[in-house]
């Protein structure tokens, strides 16, 4: 098993979640903590780092630019009205004002700007901000090539051009690198939830993959799916995809990718003897995670699995320290996996890398390092030109294909894992799979 898994686990015929999953109200206080924090140590500096001292937001409700969505507390769902959040930096005197051009304060951090009874007109009120602070560059969120950074809709950016004095519609800029640097940014703080809540996704995967759920001949692929999704509910949390439950075996032949998708058979009988892999993340306290992992349902003779599959695992994990040796900072996406994959290659490996960024949103903005059905890499709308920053994590998704002999056939080991590239370099969140999950657990794991 994995190095992270806890001793006590390996003591029980099932699997228990290991980590404390908060109430809503104490989630409530962690995610507007949290908020605080990002808004007074992490903004200024992105916003420095971006060349921007005004940053504007426009929203309304249920069409929620996806930045502004990730700016709400935790008592706003969505935005109300039209929300209007305007973050103003002052380099040299080392501040950084944060209003909102709304009726309402928006948290603790975003103070309302805006009293309708002295002026009705939000954009006119709106227009006086930026007057005030005469701004050198005013930033908007429209992007080409990052989706998440794209978020003004056309009706109000005609508005507030329409609202904007002729002397500063120049110094309107698109906040692409901004938006996505807020986005994709992790603070320390975070990045401690985010191992809790991979151990959590880990928990459940591997009680999924248990004698617990799983009876061979009679459980199904589907049923197993639903189970996931079920635990998740029951938890409290929330999954962010459905999750896939597939199956390789010896009468199957090796399809696409998408074989984890939409030309996945449904309801497949589990047999003894086939090789498990699924597809799964789950969200909580504003972060996503995405894992693949894989298990071995055991033959009534057998206590381990066939060495193989252990050695095909391996060429799995071998494809991944190609893909994270490759991750250096400033090298972007269609370098980094040109690389690993010449490496991987170059060993003898058949390799196919798809890593994207993982964190405020399940697929993510920052750098995206291939593409299922880009191998050859990506192209620049997609967010090819972007470089890799410390302090981001990423789902490390990949897989090597495998020649068995003893199948007769191809089969790929399909592997994620979130992982976070900081100042020192690559880790795991909450350490990878290097064993197979076995169905039953052998005897000798569960103790007396």
């Amino acid at each position: 098993m994995r190095k992270t898994i806890k001793l006590a686990l390996l003591l029980l015929p099932f699997i228990a979640i290991s980590q404390q999953i908060l109430p809503e109200v104490e989630r409530a206080r962690v995610v507007d903590e949290i908020l605080e924090e990002r808004f007074n140590n992490l903004l200024p500096k992105l916003m420095d780092d971006a060349g921007l001292d005004m940053w504007v937001l426009i929203s309304r409700e249920y069409n929620e630019d996806p930045v502004l969505r990730t700016m709400l507390p935790a008592k706003w769902l969505n935005a109300r009205r039209r929300t209007i959040l305007l973050f103003y930096r002052d380099k040299d005197k080392n501040t950084i004002e944060k209003l909102a051009v709304a009726r309402y304060n928006i948290g603790k951090s975003i103070i309302s700007a805006w009293d309708k009874e002295k002026e009705p007109n939000q954009w006119k009120r709106l227009i006086q901000l930026i007057e005030e602070r005469n701004p050198d560059k005013i930033g908007l969120n429209f992007s080409k090539d990052h989706n998440v950074a794209d978020g003004l809709d056309k009706t109000d950016y005609d508005e507030f051009m329409a609202n904007l004095p002729k002397k500063y519609q120049t110094k309107v800029v698109s906040a692409e690198q901004l938006a996505v640097r807020w986005i994709e940014t992790r603070t320390p703080r975070e990045m401690t939830i985010f191992n809790q809540l991979t151990d959590i996704t880990h928990d459940i995967i591997e009680e999924a993959f248990s004698e617990k759920v799983i009876t061979p001949g009679i459980t199904t692929t589907t049923e197993v799916e639903w189970w996931m999704r079920q635990k998740v509910t029951d938890l409290g949390l929330e999954t962010w995809f459905h999750p896939t439950v597939d199956v390789q075996r010896t009468s199957e032949e090796l399809v696409g990718h998408l074989y984890s998708f939409s030309g996945r058979p449904d309801d497949e009988v589990i047999q003894r003897g086939d090789l498990l892999h699924c597809d799964f993340g789950i969200t909580y306290l504003r972060l996503n995670t995405d894992c693949q992992e894989l298990a071995y349902v055991l033959q009534p003779e057998e206590t381990e699995a066939p060495s193989f599959l252990v050695n095909a695992l391996y060429d799995g994990n071998r494809v991944q320290d190609f893909l994270t040796q490759n991750m250096v900072e400033g090298r972007v996406g269609n370098d980094i996996l040109a690389k690993a994959l010449q490496d991987a290659k170059d060993a003898g490996l058949k390799p196919a890398i798809y890593t994207h960024p993982l964190g405020t949103y399940g697929h993510s903005a920052g750098t995206t390092i291939g593409m299922w059905d880009s191998q050859d890499g990506v192209m620049k709308d997609d967010g090819e030109n972007y470089p890799l920053n410390p302090n981001t994590a990423y789902a490390i998704e990949l897989n090597a294909t495998v020649n068995i002999p003893e199948w007769n056939r191809d089969i790929r080991i399909m592997l994620e894992e979130p992982g976070f590239f900081g100042e020192d370099g690559f880790r795991y969140i909450n350490g990878r799979q290097t064993e197979l999950l076995l169905i039953p657990r052998p005897k000798s794991h569960l103790g007396n």
